[in-house]
């Protein structure tokens, strides 16, 4: 299976450094190695609709930077390979935004959007229990808010990376 396009946000540098960090924490306890690069997917689809790109360049500007608060730990999966994500909330704008890309993408979940940034991809099931645990120990408490700062079309199949909104240098 071909990784999907994603229309994605990326976390401000040092923010991703420091998730960059718990990873490396985690694998060093023996965990699974995460190669992802923390983002927060709007939407994806098999080979994203331009409607969805040009709407997308129209709705984000406006609402990046944006900042996220982790208001819990979820679980995604119901198979042997499982998800670990911090659950997010942020402005009531970016999630109309969010919502209104969402429904435009014939491939995607409709208006739906749940906010997360991924922490463990694809665990087997068993561990995964351990691994919340290990997550709560090595992040610091005071790693409550998370701002992205760039919004972008990701096209795995070419590598192309489409920036459509990104934060001034002086943000």
């Amino acid at each position: 299976m071909t990784s999907p396009d994603n229309i994605l946000l990326h976390l401000a540098e040092d923010e991703e450094q420091q998730v960059c960090e718990i990873f490396a924490l985690l694998e060093e306890r023996g965990f699974p190695a995460q190669q992802q690069t923390p983002h927060i997917t709007v939407t994806f689809s098999p080979s994203m609709a331009v409607d969805v790109i040009e709407r997308a360049a129209q709705l984000l500007p406006p609402v990046i930077p944006a900042r996220f608060q982790r208001v819990g730990t979820v679980v995604f999966g119901t198979k042997r390979k499982q998800t670990v994500a911090w659950l997010l909330e942020t402005s009531d704008e970016l999630e109309i935004a969010a919502r209104q890309i969402s429904a435009l993408n014939p491939d995607g979940r409709g208006s739906r959007w749940t906010p997360h940034l991924t922490m463990g991809l694809r665990l087997p099931r068993e561990i995964v229990p351990d691994y919340v645990r290990a997550l709560d120990e090595v992040v610091s408490p005071h790693l409550k808010e998370l701002t992205t700062v760039r919004a972008a079309l990701w096209r795995p199949r070419t590598r192309e990376l489409n920036v459509l909104a990104e934060a001034g240098l002086a943000d």
